[in-house]
């Protein structure tokens, strides 16, 4: 059975922030607390890779890496994109990662950013799915 959430990450070969996002993405998946997640890696450098990177309409390609929430749709036996409702913010402010369409965040290259997506950054997107209750 096809669990309630996906993580669709972007990236590409020989991209060291995209390695580490995903080894982020792993080590969290393996917390019972985010049970309800599987993630799907998309090389954006492939036909398909890029056709899921275009599929989601709102990700910057200069912004890579980054990632989209998906949630099951039993009806349609597909997973569906999920709209931003609310944004996470961290410590006072709302971070320059998130995606303006859906539930997701890009790499934020400015000084703010850092040009990483901080363990508290990816829990913080995937505790708004859970939170705001997207089924």
């Amino acid at each position: 059975m096809p669990k309630k959430f996906r993580i669709e990450v972007f990236g590409k070969p020989g991209c060291a922030k995209c390695a580490l996002l995903n080894k982020r993405l792993d080590q969290m998946l393996a917390e019972n607390r985010w049970k309800d997640f599987d993630k799907c890696y998309h090389n954006v450098e492939t036909v398909d890779g890029l056709v899921a990177f275009a599929q989601t309409e709102c990700m910057n390609p200069s912004r890579i890496p980054g990632f989209v929430i998906r949630v099951w749709n039993e009806e349609r036996q597909t997973y569906d994109f999920v709209a931003q409702k609310s944004e996470p913010v961290q410590q006072g402010k709302k971070p320059n990662n998130f995606l303006s369409v859906y539930l997701g965040v890009e790499t934020d290259y400015s000084e703010d950013g850092k040009g990483l997506l901080s363990p508290n950054l990816i829990q913080a997107v995937l505790q708004t799915a859970v939170d705001d209750g997207r089924s």
